[in-house]
């Protein structure tokens, strides 16, 4: 079997830890039957021997693997990693839910999304990232009694992501404690009306609305100032057709919406203004993670 799982962008500005949006940019994960158990890596990771050694995908498989069959069948596998490592496109929720479905697929066992889903919260304890990368398009979430409720919206095809990637890292546990142990009232009540906003807007397709809602007073500011070249990203997308720009997860890739005539216009300008980053131009995905072939 091959599946396939997408990168996502996480908190979208003020949806800390509950809103995100899934991209057709893609994580390819080849299982067969083998006499031994060997890994192959191209793409991301592809010179770090170790992730042949200590691999989580791998790790996760089996833990689920074994649960569901009793025992420990030898299994190659064969990695394409397109997401970037610890750049804010949720490469931790690919290999995260791309494990847990591979291993009830090779088990031959039939699943929900839904158990999938619940079953990643507990290698994920939000469901920002691995909602989408279950379900696809816009996904706002939240776990009540230890159970993930999920709302979808399909993406329209006249709306493309304009994604900069910049070509350093954030890791996502040391962002977390640049950010305080408690906020006040005013900043709580200010990044909720945009959650609130800014969500009621995707759901109604009133796509000129979202630059209203997507501003964040409890964490971007915080995790940019690592890298205050950010800020100019943000500001030249916002000037140059982008309908949001927030910073994608923890970062470092800032995520751009806008409509498709606005696309090549918005990823020419970002490209000149920061040629050492890498700026890409996205479909959005609608589907989340599929079992390509057996």
């Amino acid at each position: 079997m091959t599946i396939q799982v997408p990168a996502t962008s996480a908190n979208l500005g003020p949806g800390f830890d509950t809103l995100g949006l899934a991209v057709q940019l893609y994580n390819y994960v080849t299982i067969k039957p083998s006499s031994c158990y060997s890994v192959s890596i191209k793409g991301e990771g592809e010179h770090k021997p170790k992730l042949k050694v200590n691999n989580i995908f791998v790790s996760i498989f089996y833990d689920i693997y074994q649960e569901l069959v009793g025992k420990k069948d030898n299994f190659r596998f064969e990695f394409e990693n397109n997401i970037p490592f610890s750049r804010g496109l949720g490469s931790s929720s690919a290999v995260i839910v791309g494990a847990i479905a591979s291993a009830y697929e090779m088990a031959g066992i039939k699943v929900s999304k839904e158990t999938i889903l619940n079953k990643a919260l507990f290698y994920e304890n939000h469901p920002d990232n691995i909602a989408p990368a279950v379900y696809g398009g816009f996904t706002s979430s939240l776990v009540h009694e230890g159970s993930v409720k999920t709302l979808k919206k399909e993406m329209p095809k006249n709306l493309k992501a304009v994604v900069v990637i910049p070509d350093r890292p954030m890791s996502t546990a040391h962002s977390r404690t640049q950010l305080p142990k408690s906020y006040v009232m005013k900043d709580v009540v200010y990044n909720l009306s945009r959650v609130g906003f800014m969500s009621s807007a995707f759901f109604s397709e009133n796509w000129d609305m979202l630059k209203f809602g997507a501003n964040d007073c409890m964490h971007e500011d915080r995790r940019m100032k690592k890298l205050k070249e950010l800020f100019k990203v943000r500001e030249i997308a916002l000037n140059n057709g982008a309908l949001m720009s927030t910073l994608s997860g923890s970062g470092s890739t800032f995520f751009n919406l806008c409509y498709e005539k606005d696309a090549k216009l918005l990823e020419d300008t970002l490209k000149s203004s920061f040629p050492s980053y890498r700026v890409e131009t996205l479909e959005l995905d609608n589907h989340g993670f599929s079992v390509l072939k057996r």
